[in-house]
């Protein structure tokens, strides 16, 4: 599967964070047929908590002539994913990494922002200049 163009920025923003990354793809496993590729499977210790949360990161560049369109594509696949996380991988969590640009022109706008919340998509914010994580929006 082709990695997203932003995929080396965000693998590094997660590591500047603490995460290690341990799954590049990380495959999500059907009953039949090929598995399912996520981009980015991650760990990190909290040392507050004594515990490791594990989470898994599709990236999205958002860089297509419609945002709209984009935006359902980007639904869709994070979806199916979450579906089969749900059914196989309850202990870790799916985001949706989106550029800051895309967030504050697309992502902030209240029927986008209603449909987010409705579905309990989890959005990772990347700066794509500084290749840092600039928010975790957790439903």
């Amino acid at each position: 599967m082709a990695k997203d163009v932003h995929h080396r920025i965000v693998r590094k923003a997660l590591e500047k964070d603490g995460w290690t990354i341990t799954h590049d793809p990380y495959l999500l496993r059907r009953l039949s047929r090929k598995p399912y590729e996520v981009d980015l499977g991650a760990e990190k210790f909290i040392a507050a908590e004594r515990d490791t949360e594990f989470i898994a990161i599709e990236i999205k560049s958002f860089l297509g002539s419609s945002m709209t369109y984009d935006f359902h594509a980007a639904f869709g696949q994070y979806g199916v994913y979450r579906f089969f996380m749900d059914e196989r991988d309850m202990a870790r969590q799916l985001f949706l990494a989106i550029p800051e640009e895309a967030y504050r022109t697309f992502f902030l706008a209240p029927d986008i922002e209603a449909i987010c919340e409705h579905f309990n998509v989890k959005i990772l914010v990347y700066n794509t200049t500084e290749e840092t994580i600039v928010s975790w929006i957790r439903r």
